[in-house]
């Protein structure tokens, strides 16, 4: 087989908002070519797009594999129509153009036999050509933001077997898939607030107490991430869920990252926020600095309630407003400095590296714009290793304005759609 490249180039008058807003859509017959176009759910409900172009009755099939608002790209692979292609995954973006206008880059990476890959890649040239030049001279439509669905009612449930586990879960619904949600290292299950109730009109929904935090109790021992997964399994097994959709923030989606390649079977989606690979990818020396650093006040004398307000400096974005620093004011005091230590200490000794070609379930990732701990430019790179490594990969990435690392905390109406869009078009 070979293997080529194809890149095309343009810039155009149009606004960038409206020209990402014609090619957002997947499944549009935007493209000058298209004579017929349907769009069907993938086996793990990934936009399929079936169409055929005018004078052929080919048809062809292509997945979105990627897709970022925050970025206006998208990426997706063939799947059906090309002969002699192996392999073909394109990316389009959509950028601001100096002094006005935008820049539309669309490339292709294509795997053919000899034969065949010069035909494939002078075609696909074409075929990026006449699209960008179709886009001259878009206007993006006025389109309003669908209301969002009334919260279910909460209510609080407790595993009493040891470690006793709080949570606050929704109804049950048809089926037994359950969304999951995993705080991080200063939070509680009521930082989840504004997104439990509203997961819960699309699946049976619970936020965790971690281990330690809230009303949840702390292990024997040591807590290691095996600990937390196995609490995860414990209350699948209580909410009677044979399958999961993880959703952490920060600490908690380490651990869900963790329970992902453990268990990729089990999950029918993987939410992140605010990290993701915690220190599996760091050194002994830097993950022994980073627990020193943090072990100093309590080595001291100190509990979180006495360096909270400076970890809120540091979490919260700029515009951040008073009631939102109280929030995460509370939530880092109400936390036990034997629970701090034991989440240090787990975190800072991982039990593997990670490796993203098990994460085959789709993902979305999202961070803070102001987040210090996981900038956009991190967790975008992530991302981008995830989408290399998964083939026919199904990831999604978005920053959230305004927004520092608690970004479900201080946005929380744009973080919630992005999670609602995501949970509903789960098969």
């Amino acid at each position: 087989m070979a293997r080529d490249r194809v890149q095309v180039q343009a810039r155009l008058a149009a606004d960038p908002a409206a020209v990402w807003a014609v090619v957002r859509d997947f499944g549009g017959r935007w493209h000058p070519w298209v004579s017929a176009m349907r769009v069907e759910a993938g086996p793990q409900g990934a936009p399929v797009r079936a169409f055929t172009v005018t004078g052929e009755e080919t048809l062809y099939r292509e997945q979105l594999t990627w897709f970022s608002d925050s970025d206006r790209s998208l990426g997706y692979t063939h799947l059906q129509g090309i002969a002699g292609c192996e392999a073909y995954d394109a990316r389009v973006s959509v950028s601001a153009g100096e002094g006005g206008g935008s820049v539309v880059l669309w490339s292709a990476e294509v795997e053919a036999s000899a034969t065949r890959i010069g035909a494939i890649c002078e075609g696909t040239r074409a075929v990026f050509q006449a699209g960008i030049a179709a886009l001259e001279g878009v206007t993006a439509p006025v389109v309003a933001e669908a209301p969002m669905p009334a919260p279910v009612p909460v209510e609080p449930l407790f595993l009493d077997d040891l470690p006793r586990l709080a949570l606050d879960v929704t109804p049950p619904q048809d089926g037994a898939r359950l969304c999951l949600f995993l705080h991080g290292i200063g939070g509680g299950r009521g930082n989840w607030a504004a997104q439990l109730g509203l997961a819960g009109s699309v699946m049976q929904a619970a936020a965790l107490d971690l281990r330690g935090y809230g009303d949840s109790t702390l292990g024997p021992r040591q807590s290691t991430v095996d600990d937390y997964c196995d609490d995860i399994l414990r209350v699948m097994a209580a909410l009677g869920a044979r399958r999961l959709v993880l959703v952490g923030l920060s600490y908690g989606s380490w651990i869900a990252t963790s329970l992902a390649m453990r268990h990729p079977d089990l999950l029918d989606g993987l939410v992140l926020s605010g990290g993701c690979t915690g220190m599996s990818e760091a050194g002994p020396d830097e993950r022994e600095a980073f627990r020193v650093s943090r072990e100093v006040p309590l080595d001291a004398g100190q509990s979180p309630a006495d360096f909270a307000p400076a970890v809120v400096r540091v979490l919260a974005g700029p515009t951040a407003t008073e009631a939102t620093r109280d929030a995460l004011l509370a939530s880092m005091r109400a936390i036990p400095s034997a629970t701090y230590r034991d989440a240090l200490r787990c975190f800072t000794n991982p039990l593997e590296r990670f490796d993203f070609s098990r994460l085959t379930m789709p993902v979305l990732m999202m961070t803070g714009e102001h987040d210090r701990l996981a900038p956009p430019a991190e967790i975008r790179s992530v991302a981008g290793r995830i989408w290399d490594a998964v083939p026919r990969a199904d990831v999604r990435f978005e920053v959230i304005a305004g927004a520092g690392h608690v970004c479900n905390v201080e946005a929380p109406d744009s973080y919630s759609r992005h999670l609602l869009a995501f949970l509903r078009r789960l098969p």
